[in-house]
């Protein structure tokens, strides 16, 4: 679910505000985000790290390297000290991005459950709050906390896409009729 939050329902948050002229238009551009970040990026990882031998390496504590140490080796053995620097900047974007784009989030939640943005100033400090406590506590208590609650969240959201599922197959058919077969037919194609 980390690797792109497919299901879970927090992108086509960012993707409401996007300025479109069919909502159908946007969510086939979300759909490249998750093609790209799993079929390709996780993809060319999980070939690296393959290919690279260290899979069931032990790091020097004696356990198996797993996670970014795992990818960070992977990358070492192909591509020397700049292996270490291209997983670093990219963890260290991603890490980021993730932070911003999670408050974003966070805020557009609480303006839609509590009407208005009166909140948004103690929302943004106890997520700053959370974010130092999460950087004190053990790694594995911030990953089965966050597994916690975005299964809870992705409970529901399952329910409403399957109870959606007519709704947004309707768009995606007007999609097709309005726009699609429309440029075809100007193009002279079938």
């Amino acid at each position: 679910m980390f690797s792109n939050e497919a299901g879970l329902g927090s992108a086509p948050i960012a993707a409401a505000a996007a300025k479109t002229d069919h909502p159908s238009r946007q969510g086939y551009i979300n759909m490249t985000g998750t093609f790209f970040d799993t079929l390709v990026i996780c993809t060319l990882t999980g070939l690296a790290i393959a290919a690279s031998g260290m899979l069931g390496q032990a790091a020097p504590d004696g356990r198996a390297l797993s996670g970014a140490a795992l990818t960070i080796a992977a990358f070492e053995t192909g591509m020397g000290g700049l292996g270490r620097l291209v997983v670093t900047v990219s963890v260290a974007l991603f890490a980021f991005s993730t932070l911003l784009g999670w408050e974003y989030y966070g805020e557009k939640c609480l303006e839609y459950l509590c009407g208005g943005s009166r909140l948004n100033a103690a929302y943004r400090a106890v997520y700053a709050v959370m974010i130092f406590l999460g950087a004190l506590i053990a790694m594995d208590a911030v990953w089965y906390l966050s597994d916690t609650v975005n299964g809870l969240m992705a409970f529901p959201n399952l329910i409403c896409l399957l109870v959606l599922s007519g709704v947004a197959a309707r768009e995606c058919d007007d999609f097709e009729r309005r726009f699609v077969r429309a440029k075809r037919h100007k193009r002279g194609g079938a």
